[in-house]
């Protein structure tokens, strides 16, 4: 009888696998045995490692909150597929060990893919870990040359490089401007070298030269010294690569001095943060970015993008880091509503990496076998006498002196 009965749990142990392997086969896999980190029936799960304290806090912040704007945009409209967009983030306050643990604790934690990552040295640090995994790295806030290799086949990028930034800068002080004495401060780590190897690059392409270089470290405020010595060099522009603090420090303490040339610095900066730093010494600094104007009506994303933050969370004023962050939240909820119902990781790429182009809202972005960056647009904009910026075309010594009290 025992024997009879361990023939029959045999029998019922092979039809039943022989069930679930037909059913398998027919692309018939029940949720149950899903086996993608992050995802279920009912949310797929993201993960984030950004500054949220330290000089570079702000970005952090102003990034998680353009996601979770964008997350909760589409969780209202009944999710993706019927499954929510939830956001796990983690502090690593701009440092790359710190970031290395966190991305680490996420993919142990079993997030789908990580998401608005913030910097430079944090990026470069935690995509080795993200390969190891093949796990997503999608929109990191960063525009590093390294990351748009593309070697780095985890890596999803959204901006425009700092290249073209840089580019765009050099292009705008010596055709507009016609300025050759061009000097450089920036940040001793992956992030400062990225920039000022792009300044460099675009100057060379023109048969210039930096008339002077100063350097600070990371997550500190400590420019003084490279403000004597640029000082010393009279440039008729200076270019910063740096967060908002930093950044701000150099400039209130140049105008102090009366050291008064054009002050340009990179989309990282943080807009908002620096305008708010730099108070009334603000008028007339120029800042690239790589989104739309976020109060402007060119396209429909920036009115999507305003009113998503103000249901997220109406006391946020719009700026061009939270936009960025809604922008990246859209891409990830794109990619995987296109994944059907069976949501993998392998899906991105096949989503994405077709040269055909597409746009969220008018925010076009295209990716390619060879390309992984999104969108190459980079704008110009000013802070005005009031604090607030205004865009810009182009660099005359009417359109600088609109946004500032001295031309050159």
């Amino acid at each position: 009888m025992r024997a009879l009965h361990r023939l029959s749990l045999r029998k019922a142990s092979a039809t039943f696998f022989a069930a679930l392997f037909a059913s398998a086969a027919a692309g018939e896999v029940k949720e149950s045995i899903i086996t993608t980190p992050g995802v279920n029936s009912e949310r797929i799960l993201f993960g984030q490692s950004a500054a949220f304290s330290g000089p570079a806090g702000e970005l952090g912040k102003s990034m998680k909150a353009g996601i979770l704007a964008a997350f909760k945009e589409v969780n209202d409209q009944g999710g993706v597929n019927g499954r929510r967009l939830e956001l796990r983030s983690l502090d690593d306050a701009y440092e790359p060990e710190a970031a290395v643990a966190n991305t680490q604790q996420l993919i142990e934690e079993g997030v789908f893919a990580l998401i608005g990552a913030v910097g430079t040295p944090t990026s470069q640090s935690a995509v080795p870990v993200t390969e190891a995994g093949d796990v997503p790295y999608l929109a990191p806030m960063t525009g590093a040359e390294y990351l748009r290799d593309t070697s780095r086949y985890t890596v999803i990028n959204l901006r425009a490089s700092y290249y073209q930034e840089t580019e765009e800068m050099v292009e705008r002080l010596t055709t507009d401007m016609g300025y050759d004495r061009i000097a450089i401060l920036y940040q001793d780590d992956s992030f400062g070298r990225a920039g000022l190897q792009g300044v460099l690059l675009a100057l060379e392409r023109r048969e210039l030269s930096a008339v002077g270089m100063g350097v600070f470290p990371r997550n500190t405020i400590a420019v003084k010294t490279a403000l004597l010595d640029l000082r010393a060099t009279e440039p008729q522009a200076v270019v910063i690569i740096g967060p908002y603090k930093p950044t701000a420090t150099f400039i209130r303490w140049a105008r102090r001095l009366g050291m008064d040339p054009i002050f340009m610095t990179l989309s990282f900066v943080g807009s908002n943060a620096l305008a708010k730093e730099l108070g009334t010494y603000g008028s007339g600094v120029l800042v690239t970015q790589v989104v739309p104007f976020p109060t402007g009506n060119e396209i429909s994303a920036s009115a999507a993008y305003r009113k998503a933050l103000s249901a997220y969370d109406p006391s946020i004023e719009p700026g061009f880091i939270s936009f960025e962050g809604y922008l990246a939240g859209r891409l990830a909820a794109h990619v995987v509503s296109r994944c059907g119902e069976q949501v993998e990781r392998s899906c991105i790429d096949s989503v994405l990496r077709t040269d055909e182009s597409f746009d969220l809202d008018g925010f076009r972005l295209r990716y390619g076998k060879n390309d992984n960056q999104g969108s190459d647009d980079v704008f110009l904009t000013v802070i005005g006498p009031d604090g607030q910026y205004l865009p810009l075309t182009s660099l005359t010594p009417v359109t600088t002196a609109a946004g500032a009290t001295h031309t050159q």
